[in-house]
């Protein structure tokens, strides 16, 4: 049986944050900060940015609000397309 290993980093290592150093004129300014780091923790400073978050096509945009602190910024801009299969009922008809 495969087992999965978990999400979470030991706590000696710390959360997996990336230095952003156009944070403070994000703040001032409103400008969003253009990003691909998907696994970058979002920490409590990091309220009320605006990143564009890369989901590997097209950049999303995101407003990190206080829910988000603790989780990681990949998780708001999905990378997946949803499909929706045509019902087979109608295919009956």
């Amino acid at each position: 049986m495969h087992r999965t290993l978990p999400l979470l980093r030991s706590v000696w290592r710390g959360p997996f944050v990336t230095p952003f150093p156009e944070l403070a004129g994000a703040l001032a300014n409103g400008t969003p900060i253009k990003t691909d780091k998907r696994a970058c923790v979002i920490l409590p400073n990091f309220v009320g940015v605006q990143f564009q978050i890369h989901n590997g096509k097209d950049y999303v945009p995101i407003t990190v609000t206080e829910d988000m602190v603790g989780h990681k910024l990949g998780e708001f801009a999905a990378s997946k397309k949803w499909v929706r299969f045509k019902d087979s009922q109608k295919k009956r008809k």
